[in-house]
C-alpha cells in the first residue's frame, strides 16, 4: 500500500541542525566551479560568452543543488559515496569549462553533466519521495537534450544544453503542487491495483511494501547552505582581486581600485548574509516558496559571479580605459542583484515604499549610467567607485530592515558552526 497524504504538516526542523563536514566538504567543488564558470567572462566577453556563462552556471549549479536537496531531505541517511560520487561529476564539470566550446572538452562536460543529473534523480528514487519544493530532481527531460549532446559536436551542442536549461526553468514552475499531489494519488492508485492483481509492489518485489512519499526541505538548514554558496562566490570575487593584483603596479590608482572593490564585496556580503537569508539580500524570516526562493539564489550567486569577474578585469586595466563589456557586466550584474534586492525588501517591508524608492531608483540610476555610458569614458577608479556609490547608498537607505528582526545578527554570527 502506498502512502499519499494529501495535507502534509511541515516538516520538523531541528534548530540544532548544521551543514555536515560531509556537505561542507561537497560545497568545496562550488569553488572550482565558480572560479573556472569566472573565466568566460575574462577579457571582452561578447554576447555569445555571455549567453554560454549563464547556461553553464544553470547547469553547474542545478547539479550542485539536486545533491544539496538530497542531503538536505535525507539528513543522517545521506548516502557518502552518492554525494562524492556527485562531487566527482561537478570537479569534472568544472575543470572542462576552459576550452568547453571544443569537441572534447564539451563532451566531457556533457557525460559529468548528465551522469551527476542522473545520480540526483536517482537519489529521491530509491527513497521513494517527491519533493514538491523542486519537482524537476525527478525528471528526467531536462537532461535528454544533454544527454544528445554528448554526440552532436559544433554550434549545434551550445543550443541542445540551452533548450536543456529551459526546459528543466519550464517545468519547476509549471508544475504546480496541486498536479504533483494528483500524479502521486495515481502512482498510488496503479501500486494498489498491481499489489491486488499480481502479489507485488510497484518495485516488482512480491510481498514488499511500496511507498512513495512527499518530501519537505528542512528551510533552516537549506538557507545555511544557500548562504554558504554565497560566501563561496564572494570569496572568488577576493581571488579575482588578489590574482589581477598580483600583475599589476602598486601606485596610487591601484589602491584606489583595489580598495573600492574589496568596500564593494563587502556591502555584498552584509546585505547578503548579515541583513538576508540564505545568501539572498532583502529576504526577511517569511521566506517566499521554496521554488521561488532557489530561483532567486540562482539569479543572485550568478550575478555575484559575473561581477567577481568583472572587478578581476577592472584591477587589470588600472593604468588604463575599462574594456565596454566589463563595464557593462559590471553595471548589469548590480543593477540585477539590486533589483532581487529591492523586490525582497518591499516584500519584508511594504509598508515604507518612499524610503524604499529613495533607496533603488538612485543605485539603479548610477549602474545604469555605468553600463551606458560610451566605452572611452570607463576609468577603472570611477566606475569601481560608483557601483561602491551605489551599493552603499541602497545599504544605507534600507539598514532598518535588520533592526526590524534583530535575531538575525546573531544568526549571522554563529551559522556555519
Amino acid at each position: 500500500m502506498t502512502r499519499a497524504p494529501t495535507n502534509v504538516p511541515a516538516a520538523e526542523v531541528s534548530p540544532e541542525r548544521h551543514a555536515s563536514w560531509l556537505e561542507l566538504f561537497f560545497d568545496l567543488v562550488a569553488v572550482a566551479g565558480v572560479a573556472q564558470l569566472a573565466h568566460l567572462l575574462h577579457g571582452e566577453p561578447g554576447w555569445h560568452d555571455v549567453g554560454l556563462y549563464v547556461v553553464l552556471f544553470l547547469a553547474f549549479w542545478t547539479n550542485w543543488l539536486f545533491l544539496t536537496l538530497y542531503g538536505n531531505v535525507a539528513k543522517e541517511n545521506t548516502h557518502v559515496r552518492r554525494l562524492l560520487a556527485g562531487m566527482f561529476g561537478l570537479t569534472v564539470m568544472a575543470a572542462a569549462v576552459p576550452g568547453v566550446q571544443e569537441g572534447g572538452k564539451g563532451t566531457a562536460f556533457a557525460v559529468a553533466y548528465t551522469a551527476t543529473r542522473f545520480l540526483g534523480r536517482t537519489a529521491f528514487r530509491d527513497r521513494r519521495e517527491i519533493l514538491l519544493d523542486w519537482p524537476t530532481v525527478s525528471l528526467r527531460v531536462g537532461a535528454i537534450p544533454w544527454l544528445v549532446s554528448i554526440w552532436v559536436d559544433g554550434p549545434a551542442r551550445p543550443w541542445l544544453w540551452t533548450a536543456g536549461v529551459a526546459l528543466d526553468l519550464y517545468f519547476t514552475f509549471a508544475l504546480s503542487q496541486s498536479r504533483l499531489l494528483q500524479r502521486l494519488q495515481e502512482q498510488r492508485e496503479h501500486l494498489s491495483l498491481r499489489h491486488a492483481l499480481f502479489g507485488e509492489t510497484g518495485d516488482g518485489t512480491p510481498g514488499r511494501e511500496g511507498t512513495v512519499t512527499l518530501a519537505h526541505t528542512d528551510t533552516e538548514h537549506l538557507a545555511e547552505r544557500l548562504g554558504l554558496f554565497t560566501l563561496i562566490v564572494l570569496g572568488e570575487g577576493v581571488v579575482q582581486l588578489v590574482d589581477a593584483g598580483s600583475g599589476a603596479e602598486w601606485d596610487a590608482r591601484f589602491f584606489a581600485v583595489l580598495s573600492g572593490a574589496f568596500l564593494l564585496l563587502v556591502l555584498l556580503w552584509s546585505l547578503s548574509l548579515r541583513r538576508g537569508r540564505g545568501g539572498i539580500p532583502g529576504l526577511g524570516n517569511d521566506a517566499p516558496p521554496a521554488r521561488l526562493l532557489l530561483a532567486l539564489h540562482c539569479v543572485v550567486t550568478g550575478a555575484l559571479a559575473a561581477l567577481a569577474a568583472a572587478l578581476g578585469v577592472t584591477v587589470e586595466h588600472v593604468d588604463g580605459r575599462l574594456p565596454q563589456q566589463a563595464a557593462w557586466l559590471m553595471a548589469s550584474a548590480s543593477g540585477a542583484y539590486l533589483l532581487v534586492a529591492t523586490a525582497l525588501t518591499h516584500r519584508t517591508r511594504p509598508g515604507r515604499p518612499t524610503r524604499l524608492l529613495t533607496a533603488a531608483l538612485p543605485a539603479l540610476a548610477l549602474c545604469a549610467a555605468l553600463g551606458l555610458t560610451d566605452g572611452a569614458d570607463h576609468r577603472p577608479v570611477a566606475s569601481v567607485w560608483a557601483l561602491v556609490a551605489a551599493l552603499g547608498w541602497f545599504a544605507w537607505w534600507t539598514r532598518e530592515t535588520q533592526a526590524a528582526e534583530p535575531h538575525r545578527t546573531e544568526e549571522a554570527e554563529n551559522s556555519p558552526r
